[in-house]
């Protein structure tokens, strides 16, 4: 449920009508805005006596929310929210970058992405400590170690790093070594480790799940909202459906669904979303014209000997074309990606 409050509303009014329904065992989260209050009430709703609310004559008009996800849904927060990863806004009029092998290798390797992907115009970097693999004796990542690479890299270029974690357990070590969590897809309805993120003041990536519905999606989004973690960015990396020739179907249409749906900035990861590193430029081409806040790219100084999903990573000299490419339709959408680092 939604109360939309009258414009010029007295503090000490929203508060007394917030009270009478905290009294009735009904949450209330606050929307503040210039030119509109809003009052989102979150739990059994059937507790309030709508006729006496309208009769405060500081209620505008009470409107129902159809959806289950509350925290998650645009009519809860009418404007776009922006969310800060180590000094970079995701959501805002800047389309976000972010960058960087599958997993970390070496220290060589990683630093040398970094500086490679910065010098393009990446504002974030991404890297793989932790790698969950279908097959069990598949490169699993270097784990601990590979965290610590990841903060030499962010030392040696200023990057921001993100990454994705595995285990509940981890989460102490990743609040303070990374500065944005990634929930990967086969993690997103994890909901244990998704209440434990919402404890935490840190930004969370959370990746669509391999079958996910939109509803599932931002439903996963709410677990961690509802924990008091409203710092969430979503990631469309592709869902699996009857087609075999791409790893994933990449589902363009879920960026303006979500829009219309929820505030959450929402990215894609084209990488993941094809397993093919020829079929990443147009899709981050299209992504970026669809309305994506921004783009999660794989790329490796030497995909050949990658020692994870080296088939969908890019070169250094293909992403510098790609962030060429995408300034410009950045532009045409009315969107910023920053500019190449000056060597």
């Amino acid at each position: 449920m939604i109360i939309v409050l009258r414009k010029g509303t007295e503090q000490r009014e929203i508060d007394r009508l917030t009270n009478l329904i905290i009294e009735r065992g009904v949450a209330v989260n606050p929307i503040v805005g210039s030119d509109l209050t809003i009052l989102g009430l979150i739990g059994d709703t059937s507790k309030i006596d709508e006729g006496q609310i309208e009769s405060h004559r500081c209620v505008e008009r009470i409107m129902h929310v159809a959806e289950p996800f509350k925290k998650a849904n645009r009519m809860f927060h009418p404007g776009a929210s922006v969310v800060n990863v180590g000094g970079v806004d995701v959501g805002g009029k800047e389309l976000v970058v972010m960058a960087g092998p599958c997993s970390v290798e070496s220290r060589e390797q990683i630093i040398g992405v970094a500086q490679s992907v910065q010098a393009s115009g990446a504002s974030v970097l991404r890297g793989g400590a932790f790698k969950p693999r279908t097959s069990p004796y598949a490169f699993q990542g270097l784990k601990y170690e590979g965290l610590d690479l990841l903060c030499a890299a962010k030392e040696a270029t200023g990057l921001p790093i993100v990454s994705e974690i595995m285990s509940p357990y981890d989460l102490d070590l990743f609040v303070e070594k990374v500065d944005c969590i990634q929930v990967g897809a086969r993690n997103m309805q994890n909901f244990d480790l998704l209440r434990q993120l919402g404890k935490v003041d840190k930004p969370i990536l959370l990746k669509r799940g391999l079958s996910a519905t939109i509803e599932e999606w931002l439903m996963s989004a709410e677990y961690i909202m509802a924990g008091g973690n409203e710092r969430v960015i979503l990631c469309e990396r592709g869902i699996r459906t009857f087609e075999t020739y791409t790893r994933n179907t990449i589902d363009l249409g879920a960026i303006p669904a979500v829009k219309k749906l929820s505030h959450l900035p929402v990215i894609v990861d084209p990488s993941h979303a094809t397993g093919k590193w020829w079929m990443v430029e147009p899709l981050a081409r299209a992504a970026v014209a669809v309305g994506a806040d921004g783009l999660m790219i794989e790329v490796h100084n030497d995909p050949a000997h990658a020692l994870c999903d080296g088939a969908q990573s890019v070169k250094p000299d293909l992403f510098d074309d790609i962030m060429r490419d995408i300034r410009q339709i950045a532009a045409a959408v009315g969107r910023e990606v920053r500019q190449p680092a000056a060597v």
